[in-house]
Order: structure tokens, then C-alpha cells, then sequence
């Protein structure tokens, strides 16, 4: 026989061993059901066709083999839950065991060496992060006293579309991103970033190439074969996120010190003297740093600062465009809310937040759309750090686990008609979750600390669009998805929005 027909004979018979075993594996260690084929070496990659649909891709496979599946990604175990039941089990029964983040190369490096509240191991540091988030940082009373911010943001939103004129289409993303990161950056640094100019500030440019690096992935192919190391791949890896992590950092650094500089001169001048509401994040953490320079380091505050613009642009952005664009193609939902509002508030006067209380049909709304397009659609992966169950399948431990959100809140053995913008769905509910089935701001411990500010900043925005302005859709609307970090329209809403006419003198007086 030839080389090239051995080497054939061989390389079935590895095959065929490679499967057999899997098999006896998977009937005796009562491990999840498994896709075939797994090819050795790559495992399941070969499924992952398109990227930025892989929450679909992952719901086919569930529905072919299961709420619970293993899928093997290079040489890294993985589980893929697509069940409210099985999500019970990871993040409530298992909590503390799937309460710890996979490490991904790039984390180390981008994420300040695992240091940051979103990689952190679960530990001390890490309790400590989410205790300064809940009860400092995001805390009701914080959120509460920084409205104003949020009031200020959403009127010059209202008013650059009220300037554009009815018979301009808007591209609405963008201006909602400035929204939610002028919000973010207010909080954090007290200062705003975007000016609403035509030509963006230098400071806004390196701004937007900071974000896009947050929105971009973590992880490369030593993550998944680590055997890859040994021809240079990972020094390869290592110089780019080296690269992208030394303009982040630098731009963090100076936000940073811009801040010790105030303080400095408000020590000398104003004796300390500055009230609590007044101060942003980054004083409040370097006051911690004063008291305590062994836990608050720069870097510490750096990674705060990073995990925060990260969460509170993409969450509020997203939902809001997915919110505007459904309520396009649903004209008597928006009629609806439409009369809500004016029944509450009336044309005399601009939505304010404590009027979000007040208005149910509202939260319905965005409830809905948080569900039929969550923002983390297969939130962040989690990873086992011992043995468990899910399922009642054996899960072992260092097993990442992905959790398909979009597919349990799509499930129509849950929702009637999932596919359809229903927003009386949720009528009578309070909060943003029933039990495990709608779960937009994931659960357990490693739950997203900004939901609160989140919905505010949403409802506040999406509130006063509707109130203000009666919307036209350009054409049809495009509903394809796409994810990266969030789930993203695949092309970006573009509208028509002009005055409503009961709100002409008011929004005339306000901004003219």
C-alpha cells in the first residue's frame, strides 16, 4: 500500500476509536448528549457557520439534541443550555460552582490581568468589585441622585431630532450610542464626550476606537488549542491585544488623573469641601484609594471604569433601537403607548423619570423587546469549578457553560407566538424577570449589577421619543440580526421623526 492509503486506514481507525469512546463516555459518566460529528481536533467548530447568528445556530442544535448538549470547541469542553429548567440548575442550585469566568488569553492581557469586575475569578476581589458596584456605583440612591444627568442627555437627544426636521431621516444608533456613553461618562469622569457637532473632538474619536475595542472579542486560538503556543500563534495574539490594551489604558490613565487633579486642587482651595452627589466615580474611588491604596489601585479603578462604559452603553443602546424599530412596525402599540402617555403627562410638560412608575404599558414594551432581542443574548460564559449536575447530566468540572437566553425567551413551549411583539404579555408583571424564563439582565451572582440604571435610561429615552414625536419608517425594515457582544440590528434603523402635533408649541417653546 501507498503512503497516501495508510495514512487513510489510519486515520479512520482514529476516527472510529475517537467516536466509540466518546460514546462509552458519554453512556457511562452520564454525560450530555453530543453532535456528531465532532471532529477530532476542531470538535464542533465546523457548526459555526455565521458568527453573528450563532444564538440561532446554538437554538437549532438544542431543538435537535436537547435542552442540555456538550459541544466541544478545539480541545475545550463546553455545555450548551437552551432551557429555563437547566438555567435554573447553572445559575441558582449551582450558582457558586458556575459562578467563575472561563479564562480567555485576551482577559489577561485587556482585562487587567482578570482584575476587572466581568473576569475577575470568584473570590475576594471580586466580592469586593460587586460590593462597591451594588452599594456605591449602582446603588438606588446613586442612580437616583445622578437623574438629572439622564434628564439633560435625553433633552438634547429630543432636541437634535426636533432640529433635523420632519423630512429628515435619521439614523437613529448613533445618536442613541452618544446618549448612552455621554450618560456613562458623566457618571463616571463627570464630562461629556459628545458635543453633537458635525466634526467629532479629537477626545470623541479616541473615545469611539475605545468602545470599539470593548465591543471586540477576548479570546483567540490558543484559548481553544492551546497546543497552538508552540508555533507562535499566542505571541502573535499577545502583541495585538498588547496594542489595543495600551490605547485603552492610556485614555483610562488620564481620566484618571484628571481626577486626582481636581482633588488636589479642591483640597487646597475648597479645604475637601465637595458634597457626595457632586463627586463622580473616579473621585469616589480614589477617596477609596486614599483610605485603602492596597485594594483601590489605578488599575483597579481602570478596570472599573471599563466594565461599566462597557455595560451601560451596549445594554440601553441596543434595546432601544430594537424598541424603536418594533414600535415602527406595530403602529397601534405605539398608538397605545402614545395615549398612556398623554393621559399621564399630557402636553404641558416633558416624561420625567418619576413618571416611569406610571406608566405600565411602557415597561410592557420594553419588557418585550428585552425578550425578543435580549442584549447578551447568550450572556457572558460561565465556567464549572467543580463537579455538578445540570440537567441531571454530570457536568464536570472546568466546563465552560453557555447559556442560549434568546432561545429560552423565544421558546414556544414558554411564550404564545414567541415570534410576535406581544408587550400585553407581560401586563401585571413587576420588575424585569419571571423566574428563569425571562432573564434579560442574567441571574445569580454574576446578575448584571446596572439593570436598574439601565431600564431608567431606556425608559426615560424611549418614553420621550414617543411622546414627542410621531415615528415613519424609510422603506422596509430590515430585522436581521447581528451579535457581537450584543445583539445588534444587521442594518441600522433609519427613521422619519416629526413632531406630534399636540406637542408643537411645547417642544417649539423648549428648543426655538
Amino acid at each position: 500500500m501507498d503512503i497516501i492509503t495508510t495514512s487513510l486506514i489510519y486515520f479512520l481507525i482514529f476516527l472510529i476509536s475517537y467516536i466509540i469512546t466518546q460514546k462509552i463516555l458519554e453512556k457511562f459518566q452520564n454525560l450530555p448528549p453530543t453532535p456528531f460529528p465532532a471532529i477530532p481536533i476542531i470538535g464542533h467548530l465546523h457548526l459555526l457557520k455565521n458568527p453573528s447568528t450563532i444564538h440561532r445556530t446554538f437554538s437549532d442544535l438544542s431543538q435537535k439534541h436537547g435542552p442540555v448538549i456538550r459541544l466541544l470547541f478545539g480541545l475545550r469542553q463546553t455545555i450548551l443550555v437552551s432551557s429555563a429548567s437547566a438555567a435554573e440548575d447553572c445559575l441558582n442550585t449551582n450558582d457558586i460552582s458556575f459562578a467563575n469566568r472561563p479564562l480567555f488569553f485576551g482577559s489577561n492581557i485587556v482585562g487587567y490581568n482578570r482584575t476587572t469586575m466581568v473576569w475577575a475569578p470568584y473570590g475576594p476581589l471580586w466580592r469586593a468589585h460587586r460590593k462597591i458596584a451594588s452599594t456605591e456605583i449602582l446603588s438606588p440612591h446613586r442612580v437616583n441622585t445622578l437623574s438629572h444627568i439622564r434628564a439633560e442627555e435625553v433633552m438634547f437627544l429630543i432636541r437634535l431630532i426636533y432640529i433635523a426636521g420632519k423630512e429628515q431621516i435619521v439614523e437613529i444608533k448613533p445618536a442613541l450610542m452618544e446618549l448612552a456613553n455621554n450618560v456613562m461618562m458623566r457618571m463616571i469622569a463627570g464630562k461629556r464626550i459628545y458635543e453633537g457637532r458635525n466634526e467629532k473632538s479629537d477626545e470623541a474619536k479616541r473615545f469611539d476606537a475605545i468602545i470599539k475595542v470593548l465591543q471586540g472579542e477576548t479570546f483567540c486560538a490558543v484559548d481553544f488549542f492551546p497546543f497552538l503556543k508552540y508555533f507562535g500563534v499566542q505571541k502573535f495574539a499577545e502583541r495585538r491585544f498588547r496594542k489595543v490594551f495600551l490605547g485603552m489604558d492610556g485614555f483610562f490613565q488620564e481620566l484618571v488623573d484628571e481626577q486626582k487633579i481636581k482633588m488636589e486642587e479642591n483640597s487646597r482651595f475648597n479645604n475637601g469641601d465637595l458634597g457626595k452627589n457632586s463627586k463622580n466615580l473616579i473621585w469616589e474611588l480614589l477617596e477609596l484609594q486614599q483610605r485603602d491604596p492596597g485594594y483601590s489601585t489605578d488599575d483597579i479603578i481602570k478596570g472599573l471604569v471599563q466594565v461599566l462604559l462597557l455595560a451601560g452603553t451596549e445594554t440601553s443602546s441596543s434595546t432601544m433601537e430594537w424598541a424603536t424599530t418594533l414600535l415602527l412596525n406595530n403602529p397601534k402599540t405605539l398608538e397605545r403607548a402614545k395615549q398612556e402617555i398623554d393621559n399621564h403627562v399630557g402636553a404641558n410638560r416633558l416624561i420625567e423619570e418619576p413618571d416611569l412608575a406610571h406608566l405600565p404599558y411602557l415597561h410592557c414594551i420594553i419588557n418585550e423587546t428585552l425578550r425578543m432581542y435580549p442584549p447578551a443574548p447568550l450572556l457572558l460564559p460561565h465556567e464549572s469549578s467543580s463537579d455538578c449536575v445540570v440537567g441531571g447530566y454530570h457536568i464536570p468540572k472546568g466546563t465552560m457553560l453557555n447559556l442560549n437566553l434568546w432561545a429560552i425567551q423565544n421558546d414556544p413551549t414558554i411564550w404564545d407566538e414567541p415570534t410576535k411583539f406581544k408587550p400585553e404579555r407581560f401586563e401585571g408583571v413587576k420588575g424585569n424577570r419571571i423566574g428563569y424564563q425571562f432573564t434579560p439582565f442574567g441571574s445569580g451572582r454574576r446578575a448584571c449589577p446596572g439593570e436598574n440604571l439601565a431600564m431608567r435610561v431606556v425608559g426615560l429615552t424611549l418614553g420621550s421619543l414617543i411622546q414627542c414625536f410621531d415615528f415613519e419608517s424609510v422603506g422596509e425594515i430590515d430585522m436581521d440580526e447581528r451579535v457581537s457582544l450584543s445583539m445588534w440590528k444587521a442594518k441600522p434603523l433609519q427613521a422619519k421623526f416629526s413632531p406630534r402635533h399636540n406637542m408643537v408649541e411645547l417642544l417649539s417653546r423648549i428648543f426655538t
